[in-house]
Order: structure tokens, then C-alpha cells, then sequence
């Protein structure tokens, strides 16, 4: 029988036929002026999904690279800073501040809750020698968006710098680096960009950041954002000429849609798969979803890892799992990039059907019928 796969996870996510072919192009040199002006458009583009003015640095790397740089550019040992520690990439910074030498202020967060804002503004008041504070947009490995927005307002009046890793929420969730505040967010290339992985992305917003950058006296070569700096729109380093290619492509295809509709056509399937979800007798397990993915708790009934494998096996359908803690206990559906309603269906069918061959009472076609509704009211709107 035939079997496609179909990936439904926060990342890697699905690429688009016209942009894989763009990797497929003549490897240029690097230092070539045809290259150097691919770099520049890129950067461009990049200003636009960031919503910065800032400039925006393409590193060869994962979406960790660019937390490591964010880290060890902002971090001298001994620097007080603030960590939010709600989910497995919350846990990340805190790893990497740890390593750096930071003298950690860890604000713990429930995984599955989100942070609230004044949480920021309680530790900030009782420790007012902060360098900077690491936050996520989008925890994904919980599901849960934070409102990033509320906790700009908070820092930018203080001496700290804010730093978002917005790996797997920029362009899917709204991020205004400038209008909100945000000093430096990261990104990825293999989540919203609809890109495989091996690019990552820096935005450094104004001179609060370049002076705690310049102050900075932690060890870093590859990672320097001053080099990247001197050498911008250019990279000090080899760049990834096809993934450059690629990520034109990406942005030409984002711009053409608009940033503000990809925000919305998130917000859409993710409210259409919830929807799907809590019609099949399933529970949510974030307490402020995001517009990534819906974090969906297994039923106490069901063996979780073998759900998954059922779905991969038996139906081709690739859902992520619970990480670290939630392992076996959570699983993930993502909307993320280059996903359409008919992805949409096919996820919850997938759901509906294993479930069904797992031995659990769910009802066939409740599901479907609920993510279905919520498409055609969107439609309609």
C-alpha cells in the first residue's frame, strides 16, 4: 500500500517545491559579488519579517547558534541575568548562561503555563544590576506563547537589554522588534521560513544592545557579532551560499502573501486544529496556546510513544512527542511554514483513525467535522 510521509512538526517543517530547487543552483564563491548581493537582499528581507530597522546577521548555523551568540555577546562571567524557565528551550538559556558564567536569577514557569509579565517586573525591582533577559516567544516544546509585548514594556525602562528567542514564533506569531522593544531575537531557517535547516538569524535592535554587546567581555570568535557588524551586509566567515538562495526564495513567497496574513493563517489552522482536538474528548496541555503548534496531553489510557508510532507507520503522518519531562505524556501537532488546510484535515484524521485503532472511544469524524467548521468560518470572515 501506499504511504506518503507527511511532516507535521515545529522543525524541521515541510519546504516548498520552488524553494528546494533553489538549493539546487550553481554554488557561487563566496566572496563573489553576485553572492554578496544575495546576502544583501536577504538581510533586507529579514529587516521585514523582524520588523526591525536593526541590522540582521545570517549565521551558518541551528537556531542554538544563534542563542549561544545571543549569550556570548550580552554575558561577561558574573553578570546577573534573568532566565524564564518554562519549557525545554527556556531550560536552554538557562544552560547557556550557566555556561558562560552568568550569575543566574531563574524564573520558573510551569510547563504547559506561561510567564506573566510582572513577573519580569518583580525581579527586575528586587534585583536592579540585571544585564539582560532571556525570554521565548514560543515554547515549543510546551505549545505555549508568551506575551512578549507586556514584558518589552517592562524592561526598556529599565538598564537590562531584552532578548526573545523567537526560533519557532517568528512570522507565525507577531513579533515588532522596534514598536515593542525588543533588543535581540533569534530565529531559524527550518520553522516559519519553510526552509531546511542551517541558517540562523540575529536582529540587534539600537545602541542599548550595542553597548552591552561592547561590554561584554565573554570569549568569542565565530559567534562575534562585532565581526558580523564590521562585515555587514557581508559575513566574516564562509556564508551558506544555497541556503542563501533558499532563503530569498522564502521571503519573496512570505513577502508576496504579506507578513500580517501568515500571521493570520497561523492563527487559523491553530485554532481550527484545538477546535478538532477538544471535539475528539482530548485536553489541551498549554494554558496560553500559541499559534505553532496545539501541545495535546495523551490520554492516561494510551501508550504515547506508540501512538506516535502508529501515526508514523500505519498512516505516514510525523507528529512531534512531549521532550525531557513530557516525554510519552504529550504530543505536538504542528501548523508551522508551508502547511494548508487540507494538512490540517489530514492531521486530524490521523488523530481521529489512531486513536480509534489504539482502542480509544473516540468518535470518528468529530474531529474533522469541528476542524472543517472553523476553516469555513475563517472563509467567510
Amino acid at each position: 500500500m501506499i504511504k506518503k510521509l507527511r511532516i507535521m512538526t515545529p522543525g524541521p517543517t515541510p519546504v516548498p517545491v520552488d524553494v528546494l530547487l533553489e538549493g539546487a543552483k550553481e554554488t557561487l564563491y563566496h566572496r563573489n559579488p553576485r553572492f554578496k548581493k544575495m546576502l544583501t537582499s536577504a538581510s533586507e528581507g529579514l529587516k521585514k519579517v523582524f520588523k526591525t530597522r536593526g541590522q540582521v546577521f545570517i549565521l551558518a548555523s541551528s537556531g542554538t547558534g544563534a542563542m549561544e551568540t545571543a549569550v556570548a555577546n550580552t554575558v561577561s562571567p558574573g553578570d546577573k541575568v534573568i532566565t524564564v524557565v518554562g519549557g525545554k528551550f527556556g531550560e536552554r538559556w538557562a544552560e547557556l548562561c550557566k555556561a558562560y558564567g552568568a550569575n543566574m536569577h531563574k524564573i520558573d514557569v510551569e510547563w504547559g503555563d506561561y510567564l506573566r509579565a510582572d513577573q519580569i517586573e518583580k525581579a527586575l525591582k528586587e534585583n536592579p544590576d540585571i544585564k539582560v533577559v532571556f525570554t521565548t516567544l514560543s515554547e515549543t516544546s510546551t505549545g505555549v506563547v508568551n506575551d512578549i509585548k507586556a514584558v518589552a514594556e517592562i524592561v526598556k525602562k529599565t538598564k537590562a537589554i531584552l532578548v526573545v528567542d523567537a526560533v519557532s514564533g517568528l512570522i507565525a506569531e507577531p513579533l515588532e522588534m522596534d514598536e515593542w522593544g525588543v533588543d535581540i531575537a533569534i530565529a531559524g531557517s527550518q520553522k516559519a521560513f519553510m526552509m531546511p535547516p542551517g541558517l540562523a538569524f540575529v536582529a540587534v535592535n539600537g545602541e542599548k544592545a550595542w553597548k552591552r554587546i561592547e561590554e561584554s567581555k565573554s570569549p568569542r570568535y565565530y559567534f562575534d557579532l562585532r565581526a558580523y557588524r564590521d562585515k555587514y551586509t557581508d559575513t566574516p566567515y564562509t556564508g551558506a551560499v544555497n541556503l542563501v538562495y533558499q532563503l530569498n526564495k522564502s521571503l519573496e513567497m512570505i513577502e508576496s502573501e504579506t507578513l500580517e496574513k501568515v500571521w493570520e493563517r497561523h492563527a487559523i489552522f491553530a485554532n481550527a486544529m484545538r477546535k478538532g482536538i477538544q471535539a475528539l474528548g482530548l485536553e489541551l496541555f498549554a494554558k496560553k496556546p500559541g499559534n505553532v503548534l496545539t501541545a495535546v496531553k495523551v490520554p492516561n489510557d494510551i501508550d504515547g510513544l506508540e501512538f506516535l508510532k502508529v501515526c508514523r507507520e500505519e498512516y505516514g503522518m510525523v507528529f512531534s512527542g512531549g521532550q525531557a519531562k513530557l516525554k510519552g505524556k504529550i504530543f505536538r501537532v504542528s501548523n508551522l511554514g508551508y502547511v494548508d488546510k487540507l494538512d490540517m484535515i489530514s492531521a486530524i484524521v490521523t488523530i481521529e483513525m489512531a486513536m480509534k485503532k489504539m482502542g480509544k472511544d473516540v468518535l470518528i469524524g468529530s474531529g474533522v467535522k469541528a476542524v472543517e467548521e472553523s476553516l469555513l468560518e475563517a472563509d467567510e470572515k
